[in-house]
């Protein structure tokens, strides 16, 4: 799977880190859905360092199609209530 994060680049991720994304990708948006800021800081987070302690970053002129693309680490609540809930009503934010 290959992931981008807005502003720091893309990331080859092991199909064996993907239960610890998929359980980050529910606390992340558990955090959103209440309005949890604190929670969903810490959520999204350990979501971007799990993209970077388990990915592979591929080289800056290396493009990849990407399989998922998440906002910058640095997002506010609101903008990921804003983004989240208009892109990814009932689903996760890793898709299946």
């Amino acid at each position: 799977m290959i992931v981008r994060v807005f502003s720091d680049g893309q990331y080859r991720i092991p199909q064996e880190a993907r239960a610890a994304f998929d359980e980050l990708d529910a606390k992340t948006l558990a955090a959103i859905e209440a309005g949890d800021e604190p929670g969903f800081l810490a959520a999204y987070s350990a979501l971007v360092e799990h993209i970077h302690s388990t990915g592979e970053r591929l080289a800056d002129d290396e493009l990849e199609p990407s399989d998922l693309i998440l906002p910058p680490a640095d997002i506010t609540l609101e903008e990921a209530r804003e983004m989240f809930t208009e892109q990814f009503t009932g689903e996760d934010l890793i898709p299946d």
